[in-house]
């Protein structure tokens, strides 16, 4: 429950740490860390407004977004504190369940009969394609580095296992689970999401015709995604062992560190071109492939 209450409080600070370290960088006053949260209050006081060529589908997208990163949530351990739902395989259930708000956002924006929100939903469901294999091969890593097949087992078990070569499969981890979040949320140098030219956009075009409510919904399952993905990383660079109060300071520094760390690369960093977005994409999964087979080699030298 601890995570649980942990997640919720990164996540409404996550975007407001974004947008100070942008501003900082930029060396403008901007706003402050709260903003973000204020305009989703703004937000959840107006109605929504539906075009008539919607369906139900348009409409109840955004409840299954944030309904899934949720239940995604339950599904990640806190320190030595198992997580509220874990079963054998748990991690496939968590990108699925990722996927279900995807898909539903994806097939939302198709609902609107536009051709700019059908080209974001393609590039997103295209994009979401070639980031998932990363993950799943990085958690396929760590489950034969441990032997164990759930979050809450894999993670409870990580640093305990003996081996020298957990430090480099946590930095590993860190990078791919940094790359991941970013592409999964449509973040530079993916997409921009201060752009206004539909053509180049990905997310922010497929929630155009959101309003009021809705909106708010979308963007508040953006930020609990953000801060799932720093639970993970907290998780791989943090022994479960250590004392629950070191623990907390330590996810809150976690979160922080990743949202500068994200503010500091839409400071610094241009947006991919278009069609370069493919190939760095599939070079993050190329990374995964590789820790993969050092796993696997490592272990047929053992059982020999």
């Amino acid at each position: 429950m601890a995570g649980l209450v942990l997640v919720f409080i990164s996540a409404i600070f996550f975007p407001g740490l974004i947008l100070r370290t942008k501003s900082i960088t930029s060396g403008r006053k901007g706003p402050g860390v709260l903003q973000p949260l204020r305009d989703a209050v703004v937000l959840f006081r107006k109605g929504s407004v539906f075009s008539t060529t919607t369906g139900v589908i348009f409409q109840i997208a955004p409840v299954i977004s944030l309904a899934s990163v949720i239940c995604a949530i339950l599904l990640v351990p806190f320190g030595h504190q198992p997580a509220l739902i874990h079963f054998r395989g748990d991690f496939v259930f968590f990108a699925y369940l990722l996927a279900i708000g995807r898909f539903f956002l994806i097939i939302g924006a198709l609902d609107t009969g536009s051709s700019f929100e059908g080209m974001g939903a393609s590039r997103e469901a295209f994009f979401s394609m070639l980031i998932e294999p990363a993950f799943l091969i990085l958690m396929a890593t760590f489950s034969m580095f441990t032997g164990l097949v759930s979050f809450t087992d894999i993670f409870s078990h990580f640093f305990i296992t003996g081996d020298h070569y957990v430090l480099i499969f946590s930095i590993i981890g860190f990078y791919l689970f940094i790359q991941t979040a970013l592409i999964e949320n449509s973040r530079l140098p993916v997409d921009d999401p201060k752009t206004h030219l539909e053509l180049t956009m990905i997310h922010e075009v497929m929630i155009l015709d959101y309003s009021g409510f809705d909106k708010a919904l979308i963007h508040i399952a953006t930020w609990l995604k953000f801060a799932v993905y720093g639970s993970l990383m907290y998780n791989v660079i943090v022994p479960a062992e250590w004392n629950i109060y070191l623990q907390i300071i330590l996810f809150l520094t976690v979160q922080s560190l990743f949202a500068i760390i994200v503010g500091l690369l839409e400071s610094f960093r241009a947006r991919n071109k278009m069609n370069k977005n493919p190939k760095f994409i599939l070079t993050v999964s190329a990374i995964a492939i590789l820790a993969f087979t050092v796993i696997l080699i490592l272990n047929l030298n053992l059982n020999l």
